[in-house]
C-alpha cells in the first residue's frame, strides 16, 4: 500500500501521528507531504493523459493519488482493502470517485490481508502476500480489475506490497483493450522485479523511472542494484525523507507505457534539489553517499 517504509526500523509519518490526532488530519498531512516523498505524484501530466476517462488507484491508503487524480479524470476508481481507510476515502472524495473496499488480485472471493501486529493499516504495509513484518490477518473481499466492468481506462496506479503480479493477471483484458499507463511500486526487498517487468514487456509495455529530474528508461537503470545500495534511505522513514535537509532519492516506482509512448521531459517542480544527488548509475558505489548497509547488501524488511 502507498506509504510503505521499512517495517521494523521506522514507522510512517502517518502511523506516528495516528494515535494523537484525528484520522482526517493524519490523512490530510499525509496527502500534503506525499509529493515530496514520491515526486512522480507532482508529474501527473507525464503519467495520466489529460483526456483520461477512468483512472484507477489500487491501494488507496490515505488517498494522495486519488485526490490528485480526481481533477484529471472523468472517473476515478479506488480499490482499498483496509475497511477504515476505504470509509475515510469514500467520505472525503468527489462524487465521480468510486471507492471499493476490497483487495485487487487475480480472482474473486475472499483473501487474507496481512498486517503487522501493532498496525490497523495506517502504516501502508498491508498485503495479500505475507512477509516477516506481518503477524495477523483480516478476511477481506478480493476482486479482479477485469471484473469491475471499467471502460476508457487511461491510468492505473498499483501499490500492493508484493501482490503486483496477481493484480496484473486480473487486469489482462483491460490492459489489452485500453492500453492504460501503469505506475507500479516495485520493491526488490519484497520480491524480484523481473517477473513484473517481463510480463509487461510481453504486452508491449516499456518501463521508465525518475531517479533525478528527468525520466530514464528502466532498461538503462539497474533498479534492484540501486535499491540494494540505497537501502539505508528506506530505513529513514517518511518524515526524515520529506523534511530538509534531504538526501538522495530511493527509487521504487516504475511508469510503464505501452506501444512506444514516452513520458514528458519537463523538470521536476516539487521534488527539490536533493533529486540531483541520486546517482545516474547506482552500480558505481563511489558515486553513492555513505550509509549503513543491510545484511548482504539488501534492505531490511
Amino acid at each position: 500500500m502507498t506509504g510503505s517504509v521499512d517495517g521494523r526500523a521506522s514507522r510512517t509519518f502517518a502511523a506516528r501521528l495516528a494515535p494523537f490526532v484525528p484520522t482526517r488530519l493524519v490523512a490530510a498531512a499525509a496527502r500534503l507531504v506525499y509529493p515530496r516523498f514520491e515526486p512522480e505524484l507532482a508529474r501527473l501530466g507525464d503519467l495520466c493523459p489529460p483526456d483520461c476517462g477512468t483512472a484507477v488507484d489500487v491501494g488507496g491508503w490515505y488517498g494522495p493519488w486519488t485526490r490528485r487524480l480526481a481533477p484529471r479524470a472523468r472517473r476515478v476508481v479506488t480499490v482499498e482493502p483496509v475497511p477504515h481507510l476505504a470509509r475515510l476515502l469514500a467520505s472525503a472524495t468527489p462524487d465521480h470517485v468510486r471507492v471499493i473496499t476490497a483487495a485487487a488480485s487475480d480472482h474473486r472471493g475472499t483473501a487474507r490481508l496481512w498486517l503487522p501486529a501493532d498496525d490497523a493499516g495506517d502504516r501502508g504495509v498491508s498485503s495479500l502476500v505475507r512477509r516477516d513484518i506481518h503477524a495477523r490477518a483480516l478476511e477481506v473481499p478480493c476482486l479482479t480489475l477485469d471484473s469491475l466492468g471499467l471502460r476508457d481506462v487511461g491510468f492505473i496506479k498499483i501499490d500492493v506490497d508484493g501482490n503486483e503480479p496477481a493484480v496484473l493477471r486480473g487486469a489482462r483484458d483491460l490492459l489489452a483493450r485500453d492500453r492504460p499507463a501503469l505506475f507500479i511500486e516495485l520493491e526488490s526487498r519484497i520480491q524480484p522485479v523481473a517477473p513484473v517487468v517481463g510480463h509487461l514487456a510481453e504486452q508491449g509495455y516499456t518501463g521508465w523511472v525518475l531517479p533525478g529530474s528527468c525520466w530514464v528508461p528502466l532498461a538503462s537503470f539497474p533498479l534492484e542494484e540501486h535499491q540494494a545500495w540505497m537501502s539505508y534511505v528506506v530505513a529513514q522513514g517518511l518524515l526524515r525523507r520529506v523534511l530538509p535537509p534531504r538526501g538522495p532519492r530511493y527509487v521504487n516506482s516504475v511508469l510503464f507505457l505501452p506501444d512506444g509512448r514516452r513520458p514528458g521531459e519537463g523538470r521536476v517542480r516539487d521534488d527539490g534539489p536533493h533529486a540531483g544527488q541520486t546517482p545516474t548509475h547506482p552500480l558505481h558505489p563511489a558515486r553513492l553517499p555513505a550509509g549503513p548497509a543491510a545484511p548482504h547488501g539488501r534492505p531490511q524488511s
